[in-house]
């Protein structure tokens, strides 16, 4: 057997463990000495042993890093969530993290913490003010403030509200209005984004601006005083053109409008179809009629914020100020089951696909359905819908291939099988025309969860 040096951490050697070493690495006694003359000195360690040098240092410590994020709203578990699954994988992190809500004060022990990073929902000001003594790494998942130095990863309102008005739209609706908190920053933006998509001469706007909000920077505070208002609300509703398309700011404001409609006989969603945003189930589920939302990827804001502070504590500065991350899809309910087209034909053919897209479905089938020609289908179709027939079937599948790919772990052949394509090579090749990216890339970025 050849010379060997055994490496342990440090300290001494465990008891019973028989190992080899040349003769030098040990002081001369007496023992030694009378195997010296041996090329291999056996020894065995019957007792611990100490060893002249520590030959490998103790591990670093793992970092310590403050979670700073309500656990009282799903928008928040969500973003837990996505920050403990990198945690498992990558991180090796204690963390710090108790309940708490949206808008509440740094925690007492904050200001004499010792910590490696933060990542929080930055509101209130004091909070931030201590933060901002600690001289550490920090993530922002808020974007309230203008935080120099302080990077953001939020949802991209923009396609939120493209979403949501494309959803409508699908519905056959071109009266839309709009229901937020005034001076709620987030939802502010929306209704700018709203007012940028229904700009052309095709469409119309309604506001609900009666709130007196504006000067409230705390959004719990700014969604309690709100929810006061309801029957201003529901004046507000009975006033607007029928029918007409609702986009609310989130899923509270959502569900006081459904309330609003309800107790005053306002019919939903046939006379009024609301939508949501965040997809609190809970919350949408409780609604009567249910709530459809938009839905925000928060696993992946939360995963995407761990990954960029694990970097920050190893020293990279980032050079974007925000990260946006894209929602991943509309969830429809009974507040948006509805077809509000004066066409009864192109109606069917819609419902039909909508129910069969995924059933290897062609035109022929469709127009099986409602005993027109195809010209005359494909013409009042896309005078309604704003595409073919057999285009809608296409967006049905590839919507359901993309909510596959983002939410399971299925191959992209049971994936073809389950939304209609023949082939997991013809939905690749559909996929990145349309979307410019391959199934592959698209589930890499838009993974919502480690479930299957």
């Amino acid at each position: 057997m050849k010379a060997g040096i055994l490496v342990l951490i440090r300290g001494h050697a465990p008891s019973g463990i028989r190992f080899i070493v040349k003769p030098r690495c040990f002081r001369r006694s007496p023992a030694l000495r009378a195997g010296a003359k041996r090329k291999d000195l056996r020894i065995n360690c019957l007792s611990p042993v100490p060893l002249p040098l520590p030959l490998i240092p103790m591990a670093k410590r793992p970092p310590q890093v403050a979670l700073l994020v309500e656990s009282s709203r799903a928008y928040g578990r969500g973003l837990l969530t996505g920050i403990a699954h990198y945690a498992r994988l990558h991180g090796r992190w204690s963390v710090y993290h108790y309940e708490r809500s949206l808008n509440d004060p740094a925690p007492d022990w904050l200001a004499k913490w010792k910590g490696h990073g933060i990542i929080g929902r930055l509101e209130n000001p004091q909070l931030i003010r201590t933060i901002q003594k600690l001289n550490c790494p920090v993530v922002d998942l808020r974007g309230l403030h203008d935080l120099p130095g302080i990077p953001l990863v939020e949802t991209n309102d923009k396609t939120v509200v493209r979403m949501a008005l494309d959803h409508l739209m699908e519905r056959g609706f071109t009266r839309f209005a709009y229901c937020g908190f005034a001076g709620a920053n987030y939802s502010d933006r929306r209704l700018s984004f709203l007012k940028q998509f229904t700009s052309d001469d095709r469409y119309s706007l309604e506001i609900y601006e009666s709130d007196d909000l504006a000067h409230l920077t705390d959004t719990v505070a700014t969604e309690s005083r709100g929810l006061h208002y309801e029957g201003a609300i529901a004046r507000w509703l009975a006033k607007l053109p029928k029918p007409i398309g609702v986009i609310a700011c989130n899923d509270v404001r959502g569900q006081q409008v459904l309330n609003a409609a309800r107790e005053h006989n306002i019919s939903v969603p046939e006379d009024l179809a609301v939508i949501g945003v965040d997809n609190d189930e809970v919350l949408c589920e409780l609604s009567d009629p249910p709530l459809s939302s938009v839905e925000p990827n928060t696993f992946r804001i939360g995963y995407e914020a761990a990954t960029l502070l694990d970097r920050m504590m190893a020293g990279y500065r980032p050079e974007a100020r925000t990260l946006f991350i894209e929602p991943s899809g509309v969830i429809t309910r009974q507040s948006t089951d509805v077809l509000a087209m004066a066409d009864r034909e192109v109606a069917a053919a819609v419902r039909f696909i909508r129910q069969h897209a995924t059933d290897d479905i062609a035109v022929e089938d469709v127009l099986n359905q409602v005993k027109l020609s195809r010209s005359t289908l494909e013409r009042r179709f896309c005078k309604i819908i704003g595409h073919s027939p057999k285009a809608e079937i296409l967006r049905i599948r590839l919507d359901r291939a993309k909510r596959l790919l983002a939410e399971t772990d299925y191959s992209l052949l049971i994936i073809a099988q389950m939304t209609g394509f023949k082939h997991a090579e013809y939905l690749s090749v559909v996929f990145k025309q349309k979307f410019e990216q391959t199934p592959g890339q698209f589930r890499t970025s838009n993974k919502l969860s480690p479930k299957v």
